[in-house]
Order: C-alpha cells, then sequence, then structure tokens
C-alpha cells in the first residue's frame, strides 16, 4: 500500500489541476476560456493552478494574437503525460485493492 501511494503525484491532488490534466490528456491544445468553462473556476484561480503545472513543466503553454485579442492555448507536455499516467495507475491500484491487480 505505501509503495502505491508513494506513485500519487501531490500536484495532481487538487481538483481543478486534476480537472486540466484530464482535459489536456484528451485534446491537443486547449484555450484558457475553454478550460474556465469546463472546470467552473474564476480566471485567479485557475490561472494559479496553470502556473504551478507549467513550472514543474507538466504543460505548455502557447501565447498568441489572433487580430487583437490575445489566446492563451495549452497543451500536456510528454512528462506530464507520464506524471499523469503514474498518478491514474496509481489510483486504480488503490481502488481495486491489495492482490487485485
Amino acid at each position: 500500500m505505501k509503495h502505491i501511494i508513494a506513485h500519487l503525484n501531490k500536484l495532481f491532488e487538487s481538483r481543478v489541476r486534476l480537472g486540466v490534466m484530464s482535459v489536456l490528456v484528451v485534446n491537443d491544445w486547449v484555450e484558457f476560456n475553454t478550460l474556465k468553462e469546463m472546470l467552473n473556476v474564476t480566471d485567479g484561480n485557475l490561472a494559479s493552478h496553470l502556473a504551478a503545472l507549467e513550472k514543474h513543466q507538466l504543460i505548455r503553454v502557447k501565447k498568441q494574437f489572433v487580430g487583437k485579442k490575445p489566446k492563451t492555448t495549452y497543451q500536456v507536455s510528454k512528462a506530464g503525460r507520464q506524471a499523469f499516467e503514474e498518478h491514474l495507475n496509481a489510483l486504480e491500484q488503490l481502488i481495486k485493492g491489495p492482490g487485485k491487480g
């Protein structure tokens, strides 16, 4: 059990970060406003969680202008995908219980 818990990633304990990563692993690039609407969070709350994920290089950020409007999109990084898959695998093992998988 301790071995399994060691594979849980503290960065994904927040429901917002878990939600961000869940959205990004199944989509290529996702806009800030789309994430905000999907996760039902404020601009500031989402921005702080995205900054934490970016700081640990779990996501990539692309900032550009479309016309005169800024557009920020996010993508899971290779390291982020691996870390998230390990986290999900550990959760799955915890749910199944010892000796069941």
